[in-house]
């Protein structure tokens, strides 16, 4: 996972990303599902993943509001951003208020939980800061810890990302190690174990975005669909979906190495 060290100082400065920059506006958008794929004995892929991929949706909103804002004041120099950029977001929107880092390290937000997208707007506008989170409500919790099936969470705050079920299932291009068996409860892309098992996801609302809806097919794969999966029928279900960047042969090593 080397690329994560990749372009430090651009993440440190945003004014060598937006030359001119001012301001760092950063937007939450919610995916919290109105219910989980499957059942509890089903191959299970990561809420963010059900429907179209995230970076084309909420990038297309950034669009729109740069389009608002310069209808409202005049033209503004500046990028949006989702997840495609050497930005540090989760620190970003701390300060701008909009949550707090929890120990599994993503940004928690009091009333919409975790199951939510970050954006950000950097501009050249001088705008007045909001209030930073200064105050961690995760309090003495370990949910999410003593949950990783991986001990992914090495310490509070802090993830070992090569440890992860998300990073075996997605990015690993070689086989999963062998020492990892029995670990994976049946995640086959990405992993919600940490968020499903913190309590402040008990105030997360399902989302009203029509375009995070899975494909109606989805909701009815069983094991034996799962494993039986073609590439015409992969196509049909994942068609715009992030879940294609692990192909049908990476999903299909997932599911392998849970099953054998």
């Amino acid at each position: 996972m080397g690329y994560m060290a990749n372009h430090f100082d651009l993440r440190l400065d945003p004014r060598k990303l937006v030359p001119g920059a001012k301001s760092v506006v950063v937007l939450g958008y919610n995916y919290f599902p109105k219910q989980d794929l499957g059942g509890s004995s089903d191959y299970k892929i990561a809420k963010y993943a059900y429907g179209q991929d995230y970076h084309h949706v909420v990038k297309a909103k950034l669009r729109e509001l740069m389009q608002q804002l310069e209808e409202e004041i005049g033209a503004i120099e500046g990028r949006a951003f989702v997840d495609s950029a050497p930005l540090l977001e989760r620190q970003w929107a701390q300060r701008a208020g909009l949550g707090w880092l929890g120990k599994n390290s993503l940004l928690l937000n009091k009333q919409m939980g975790s199951f939510f997208f970050l954006a950000e707007l950097v501009l050249d506008l001088e705008l007045e800061p909001d209030v930073p989170m200064a105050k961690d409500y995760c309090g003495s919790c370990t949910r999410c810890i003593d949950a990783c099936p991986t001990d992914a969470i090495v310490q509070p705050g802090v993830v070992d990302g090569s440890r992860c079920i998300s990073y075996f299932t997605i990015e690993l291009k070689e086989e999963i190690p062998q020492e990892l068996k029995g670990k994976f409860k049946d995640w086959i892309f990405g992993c919600d174990i940490c968020q499903d098992v913190c309590p402040w996801n008990r105030f997360s609302q399902a989302h009203q975005e029509p375009l995070f809806e899975p494909q109606p097919e989805l909701g009815q794969m069983r094991k034996q669909d799962w494993e039986e999966i073609t590439e015409e029928v992969f196509a049909k279900l994942f068609k715009k979906s992030a879940v294609k960047r692990t192909k049908l042969e990476g999903l299909k090593r997932n599911i392998r190495f849970i099953k054998e």
